[in-house]
């Protein structure tokens, strides 16, 4: 099988003009192709007027050394790489012992998979509820402002991933081809095919529910037992090892391989963790706000006449500028056509994020507008001074939206002429329980607010009228990612101090987004199973 790379065609190409390109691109008669197929599809928006889709594409051909032969110097012609993936342990039989794994997000879910599917009939422990159930307590909070402590946003099965864009792209290096498993195992849950293929795949929430549920059926069907309402309290550790954890209810559970995937806003666990010595580290995260633009005007701005073309859908955008006093900002977690949602999991603090349907259709396109910040220098002390620091400007949005959950919010034209807002325009927020205009001004340290004014006017050098009057922006964005570490060795994923527990995940620190939190699932799994396998030898 050989591997095409950049073949470029127009966005309105015929079925048939992806066969055609390969013939001519290599040269061959119509009689020498045997098969082809999409591996990837991006776009090519660079320039609107001629926009195209570009194709990576999986070829088989009759004489196939003859055409590597003839392109030995063309890097876009060549063996297409093995991305099948294969499975590095079996569990023994009648093996009496058996992993824990806490959490079910993206980490937890697929480090649970993976054990399962390999024989080792994994414990999953969650503390929040099953995803079903969970989703109505969400919408407690989003319709009538009432806050489940340990299921909402953050907690519960799925992860936060599930009420997100559910985007399913990232930038890791993946040698292996790690996120492919990830890919066909969603598409195996019910995710469209099409995420197989297109640069950008996301699935949106109401999708992501029904396919975790049928993950949860996999992982029982292969052996694996699933706890929801189990929050754990407690690690036991003796002589530097993993016991046991203790739950909420005070059961005791013996492991001696333990997976840690939390999430990142499991405070109370990292509070844990720390009390109990396991080596943990501040790292750096970002905090900012939410933007809503009308959808309509991000498409324009990027897709000019193909605004509104229906091969294209909601167009996106990835906005970075340097600020004159040090900052870096940036846009985070952008979601074309959808909403602004409350994500908060403690009482008397407000967060927000950004949501997508798999449709995209909602009439505002939403992103984080956030400013990256160091442990050295915003938040010095031990590793959880980053959660002191979310919570100070959590609280503080609680306080400026009118201490009912509702969210602070300003007009980008008030915002950057340092006045309060008094009444919307021609942009509504999206975001539930709502918005309270107000000046935006305190709601963040004085050198993000410096930083992000500077930043919206040359963002709109590149989206035109991103800096518009009547833009809504609304606070606080603080779980970009975990603001800690727990560390772990290279080798053998295990905590640095502490064997047999198995940091991963976004809440560990190691992954950003749902697919590169499933991949390491995947690699914290297999270090998992090969310990288990040495161990019974």
């Amino acid at each position: 099988m050989l591997r095409l790379t950049e073949i470029k065609l127009a966005v309105a190409h015929p079925e048939g003009e992806i066969r055609t390109a390969i013939l001519k691109k290599l040269g061959i008669a119509e009689s020498e192709l045997i098969t082809h197929s999409v591996f990837k599809r991006g776009v090519d928006a660079r320039k609107s007027h001629a926009i195209l889709f570009t194709y990576t594409l999986l070829v088989e051909v009759r004489d196939e050394a003859a055409v590597l032969a003839r392109f030995a110097n063309d890097p876009h012609v060549c063996i297409a790489p093995d991305t099948r993936y294969h499975f590095v342990a079996q569990a023994p039989e009648l093996s009496a012992s058996r992993p824990v794994v806490i959490g079910m997000g993206p980490a937890g879910l697929f480090a649970g998979l993976l054990l399962a599917q390999m024989g080792f009939r994994p414990l999953l422990l969650e503390r929040g509820k099953a995803v079903r159930e969970r989703t109505k307590d969400t919408f407690g909070l989003w319709r009538q402002g009432v806050l489940n402590p340990e299921s909402n946003v953050q907690f519960g099965e799925g992860g936060a991933g599930t009420f997100s864009d559910g985007k399913l792209y990232s930038q890791i290096k993946d040698p292996r081809f790690l996120s492919r498993k990830v890919l066909e195992e969603f598409v195996k849950a019910g995710a469209p095919e099409e995420i197989l293929y297109v640069s950008h795949p996301h699935i949106g929430t109401f999708r992501l529910v029904g396919m975790v549920e049928k993950m949860r059926e996999t992982i029982q069907s292969l052996g694996g037992e699933i706890r929801f309402n189990s929050r754990v309290d407690d690690i036991e550790i003796t002589d530097g090892a993993v016991k046991a954890v203790v739950l909420a209810n005070g059961e005791r559970i013996a492991t001696d391989h333990l997976v840690l995937a939390v999430g990142h806003s499991a405070r109370d666990t990292f509070e844990m963790l720390h009390k109990r010595g396991i080596t943990l580290e501040a790292k750096p995260f970002s905090i900012g706000f939410r933007i809503e633009h009308p959808q309509s005007l991000i498409d324009s701005a990027r897709y000019g006449k193909n605004a509104g073309n229906t091969l294209l859908g909601a167009a996106d955008y990835k906005l970075v500028y340097h600020a004159s006093n040090g900052r870096s900002v940036y846009s985070f977690c952008m979601c074309p056509g959808g909403t602004v949602v409350a994500a908060t999991s403690e009482p008397g603090r407000v967060v927000t994020n950004g949501m997508s349907q798999y449709s995209r259709n909602e009439r505002n396109a939403n992103s984080g507008i956030v400013v990256g910040i160091t442990p050295e220098v915003d938040y010095p002390g031990d590793p959880l001074a980053g959660i002191a620091f979310q919570r100070r400007w959590e609280s503080r949005a609680y306080e400026l939206g009118g201490a009912s959950y509702q969210a602070p919010g300003q007009l980008v034209g008030d915002f950057l002429a340092g006045r309060p807002s008094k009444k919307f325009g021609t942009v509504m927020p999206s975001y539930t329980p709502g918005v309270h205009l107000t000046d935006l001004a305190t709601a963040l340290p004085d050198y993000a607010i410096a930083a992000i004014r500077e930043a919206l006017p040359a963002f709109s050098k590149q989206i035109k009228g991103f800096d518009m009057n009547d833009a809504v922006l609304t606070g606080v964005e603080t779980r970009t990612s975990s603001p800690l570490r727990i560390k772990r060795n290279v080798c053998d994923y295990q905590s640095i101090n502490t064997r047999g527990l198995y940091p991963t995940g976004e809440g560990a620190g190691y992954a950003g987004g749902i697919l590169s939190a499933a991949v390491d699932g995947i690699e914290v799994a297999e270090a998992v199973a090969l310990s288990m396998l040495r161990e019974k030898n």
